[in-house]
């Protein structure tokens, strides 16, 4: 009987990884838009050696965060609900109340895997409201976000 020869994928774990550093500048983006970008490399499904079990994206500066554009009339209908879990324990936070950080963190978050590894995803993203950051000795590379 003939064998079939066996191919494998190569699978790189995160240890022999290197971790690239992007930053991204939200000046003028939409909220979605820049967000969904952001999600897609802490995931790292923009390397070939891309695997949902392992924590090997990049991490991601941004900055002007507090430049990032809200469409239609989100800036004044948006509430973000969580409930505490005592009755009557609803609580409503209307967007306007949110720091621009505040509500790029939770858009990422929401486009994140929901299992172990998103709180060690979000711990490579680091949003900033001005241009400065204190990221500058790991060299992130700048990328923009097609509008």
């Amino acid at each position: 009987m003939k064998q079939i020869p066996i191919y494998r994928t190569p699978m790189i774990p995160p240890q022999r990884q290197t971790r690239e550093w992007f930053l991204v500048d939200a000046s003028g983006l939409p909220l979605g838009r820049l967000t969904s970008r952001i999600a897609y490399l802490l995931r790292g499904k923009h390397k070939p050696t891309f695997s949902p079990q392992w924590n090997s994206g990049a991490a991601v500066v941004v900055i002007n965060a507090d430049k990032v554009t809200l469409t239609g009339r989100k800036p004044q209908q948006k509430v973000y609900i969580r409930h505490t879990g005592y009755p009557g324990g609803q609580k409503r936070i209307p967007i306007y109340r949110l720091t621009p950080e505040e509500v790029i963190r939770h858009a990422v978050k929401g486009m994140l895997p929901k299992n172990r590894l998103q709180a060690r995803m979000l711990r490579n993203l680091f949003v900033y409201s001005g241009s400065h950051h204190p990221h500058a000795a790991q060299k992130p590379q700048p990328i923009s976000v097609s509008v």
